[in-house]
């Protein structure tokens, strides 16, 4: 096994908080088992992730060789693409890309981190598994993937079956995923960051609601929203006030405005402040949310809530895996309204070992190093660096009009 740098994969800078949350996790946890070497995040949107994540490992890079290599060929059919970026990938010969193509060269192990970005929905995203494989042939260096969301299955690569070949480790999120590919089952990736979230930030009690437009079946967001009004409705009926978090923005802005005559715009959170100063999570909450995230953090700190699914074969599996876990939260998954349960799930006092779990996996892909010095977290807040939260501090107090930009992408 070569020595060289850490290279991860994931989808984080646009932004999303649930992919952002999981980088985090990563980096995080890095910083504390492998503080001295190089770390490299290969993502789409580098420029905004190196703000996003300054400081959270000591010697991170962010690029965006591979990503660029899919989304360059994300046109062709994917068995076509794939022979395209192996090419690339061993033959070198382009300017563009030879730089950051030795790098990974270099690199002793190659990460796919979480989140549900390879399958059918998105099947040129596989090139980036084609890439990894093609390093690997190369130089040996170790492949990785975990807390994968592989569903709806990718039918659209034959020749690329079984995708996950050649790999040391490799794990979906949930049961149908790791089937589907013939993989182990292992807990979502963001249970690596989880403890230390929801030691973040305090909550009100209150209703919070997250309704996305985007990846969304036509049919499903309109019923969504009334789904939503007639909590809030039922909530204010009882005195409770709600509040509305935003996951994507611009994306989750569409939903907020159609609910904004019953939700005032100061308990309106845009994703800066979540980012900032932690997820609001509270035993004493309840939500009505179609952010997977938002649901296995809520469930994770006791509060009851209702998940609406948003695209079937895709949503509701992510849902469904939760549930699995025992949040106890119901599931509104074909346009029904099930409504909050009166209970909250058993997963809660399940964290612990759930934890522990991913903690186990984590050690077992990178494992403490004896005699390894431990980075010191650069703020006591959570995921940001002084000089970041003193810029999204800044972001904050601007003209609540810069920050709630409805379509601001």
């Amino acid at each position: 096994m070569q020595s060289g740098p850490l290279y991860l994969i994931g989808p984080s800078g646009n932004p999303n908080f649930g992919d952002e949350f999981i980088a985090a996790a990563w980096l995080k946890h890095l910083a504390e088992v492998r503080p001295d070497a190089d770390v490299w995040l290969d993502c789409p949107q580098p420029g905004l992730a190196q703000v996003l994540f300054d400081g959270l490992h000591p010697r991170l890079r962010v690029t965006n060789t591979l990503w660029r290599l899919v989304h360059e060929t994300a046109e062709m059919p994917l068995d076509e693409a794939a022979e395209v970026i192996r090419a690339r990938v061993t033959r070198l010969g382009s300017p563009s890309y030879d730089l950051g193509l030795l790098k990974l060269r270099e690199a002793q192990s190659l990460h796919l981190i979480g989140g549900g970005f390879i399958n059918e929905n998105w099947s040129h995203h596989a090139g980036l598994v084609v890439a990894m494989r093609a390093v690997h042939a190369i130089t040996g260096a170790r492949l990785i993937a975990t807390g994968q969301g592989l569903m709806p299955e990718l039918t659209s690569a034959p020749a690329e079956m079984p995708l996950f070949q050649d790999f040391a480790h490799a794990a979906a999120r949930d049961e149908a995923g790791a089937r589907a590919y013939g993989i182990s089952q292992e807990l979502d990736d963001a249970f690596l960051g989880l403890t230390a979230e929801l030691a973040r930030s305090t909550a009100e009690p209150g209703l919070y609601v997250c309704i996305q437009s985007d990846t969304a079946d036509p049919e499903r967001f309109g019923t969504a929203v009334e789904l939503a009004r007639t909590a809030v409705e039922k909530a204010a009926s009882e005195g409770t006030n709600a509040y509305y978090v935003e996951a994507i923005p611009g994306a989750d802005r569409v939903a907020y405005e159609q609910m904004a005559d019953l939700i005032p715009e100061e308990r309106f959170l845009p994703f800066l402040h979540i980012w900032a100063h932690g997820l609001p999570l509270s035993g004493d909450q309840t939500w009505v949310t179609s952010r997977f995230h938002f649901h296995l953090l809520a469930a994770s700190a006791g509060a009851r809530g209702m998940a609406v699914g948003m695209k079937k074969g895709y949503y509701d599996v992510k849902h469904e895996s939760l549930t699995a876990l025992g949040s106890g939260w119901s599931l509104a998954l074909d346009g029904d309204a099930p409504g909050i349960p009166e209970n909250r799930g058993s997963l809660r006092d399940e964290l612990p070992a759930l934890v522990a779990r991913k903690r186990a996996e984590a050690d077992k892909i990178y494992p403490p190093l004896p005699d390894q010095p431990t980075a010191t977290a650069p703020l006591t807040a959570g995921s940001l660096t002084a000089g970041a939260a003193k810029l999204f501090n800044k972001a904050l107090a601007a003209p609540r009009r810069n920050k709630v930009r409805p379509g601001a992408l």
